[in-house]
């Protein structure tokens, strides 16, 4: 009978569970007033909408957000942009916030103590089957086409996989897999990853997407929370537990992914380094990227301002603006300056004879005249003095702001203060603009 469900079927007996309490500390000062699911990405949207557009397009409209870590913007955003489920159609938006439900000592200790913390409020929807989601992530998915791959593998755990190059292994959960789809070996963030069969330079990754049937699932939190020595996480504990019991499938993302059909190759980045975030952004401005955020068949929601649109003016000597593959939000103002290759979010203005190349800016960012900044992300709010050069002095940078291995400079309101501290002249006839948040 269960596999004579159809794809709305089974999204309608789906409720989604994402995980967003995570600080993401690989950011660095872009999550130091935020969570790593709240940060800014591709000129208009926040991470997680990603995860969430999913589950809308993909009919699953029964959802829960688990939230810990400095979640008020990640909350914010959520109660703005996502209020239109609605729950006299059994659609909903759960907001999950560490509690202390099941005793007043532990906040949540781990991805599936998150769960258990929360497992009276998913028994009382009463779901088939529950989709555990990283709300980190940036990627387009039919999670309808997993839950059915899941019902036809018929066992309790299906397991979201994706190739990734080898030299990136390490930070992600490993799997090798048979002939039938069953997942026989799964480690955790190995040292020495196992490399896919006849590919020695891919690995087979964990995308920290499962599907479960639900009674399951309760059984496995239950079971885990008696665990004495259980550090009551997903991919340390319970999948690893129940691939032992050969217990767990494997789903291919190339299946399920939502592809550019330009393209036609799957898309998913776990932009959780200042490198791979940086990347990711560059390749929207991109003139054919690897991610269509274009594609209104598969539209990524989000919360928006209402904005003017953007404008490009002269600059003071009557020059006009010069702009090349770059992705501009609404409220954007640009003098007379160069812009290649960049984003640039709401609300940011660029003044007159400035230089921006390969640049990520957050909401909200005034970049005054004379500057010249390359390989750069600005956080929200962020101030940039007259003639400010960034991008081209390593040692110069990495002194002022933080530089990473990439060399990618990330600037944030707290450097720009500690700046005007130590070299107070770069700020003379400096004009604040005062707007900004998290």
């Amino acid at each position: 009978m269960a596999e004579s469900l159809s794809a709305r079927q089974a999204s309608k007996k789906t409720m989604a569970i994402i995980l967003a309490g995570g600080r993401g500390s690989r950011l660095h000062q872009m999550t130091d007033t935020r969570a790593k699911p709240a940060v800014y990405f591709g000129g208009k949207f926040r991470i997680i909408d990603f995860a969430l557009s999913n589950c809308i397009n993909s009919g699953i409209r029964k959802i829960g957000v688990v939230t810990q870590y400095k979640s008020h913007s990640l909350l914010r955003h959520l109660q703005a942009g996502w209020s239109f489920l609605r729950n006299q159609f059994n659609e909903f938006l759960d907001l999950l916030p560490a509690q202390q439900r099941i005793d007043e000592v532990h906040w949540y200790r781990g991805t599936a103590d998150a769960v258990y913390q929360n497992i009276d409020i998913i028994k009382d929807h009463r779901p088939q089957y529950i989709l555990i989601l990283a709300g980190d992530h940036v990627y387009k998915m039919d999670y309808a086409k997993i839950v059915l791959d899941h019902l036809q593998h018929g066992g309790p755990l299906t397991v979201a996989c994706v190739p990734i190059p080898k030299e990136q292994a390490s930070s992600y959960g490993i799997m090798t897999v048979n002939d039938d789809g069953l997942i026989t070996s799964f480690d955790e963030k190995p040292k020495n990853p196992r490399t896919m069969p006849n590919n020695d330079k891919m690995c087979l990754a964990s995308m920290g997407i499962y599907v479960f049937d639900a009674k399951f699932l309760y059984d496995v939190l239950y079971e885990d929370e008696q665990t004495e020595d259980s550090s009551h996480d997903f991919g340390m504990d319970i999948i690893p537990r129940l691939v032992s019991q050969g217990k767990a499938h494997a789903h291919d993302f190339s299946i399920s992914c939502v592809c550019n059909r330009a393209k036609n190759q799957i898309y998913w980045r776990d932009v959780g380094t200042v490198d791979s975030f940086w990347a990711a952004n560059m390749d929207l401005a991109s003139v054919t990227p690897d991610l269509d955020i274009y594609d209104q068949d598969w539209p990524i929601w989000t919360y928006q301002m209402q904005l003017p649109s953007a404008k490009y003016v002269q600059d003071l000597n009557g020059a006009s603006t010069i702009l090349r593959n770059s992705v501009i939000a609404a409220g954007v103002i640009i003098s007379g300056s160069s812009i290649c290759s960049s984003v640039l979010f709401y609300n940011v203005r660029v003044h007159s004879f400035t230089f921006i190349n390969e640049v990520v800016a957050f909401p909200d960012c005034v970049i005054h005249r004379g500057c010249r900044i390359t390989r750069v992300i600005l956080d929200r709010g962020c101030e940039l003095p007259r003639n400010l050069v960034v991008g081209e002095n390593k040692e110069e940078d990495e002194r002022r702001f933080y530089r990473s291995e990439g060399g990618v400079t990330l600037i944030t309101r707290r450097m720009l203060a500690d700046l005007r501290k130590k070299e107070p002249w770069l700020f003379e006839n400096f004009e604040e603009y005062c707007h900004y948040n998290n």
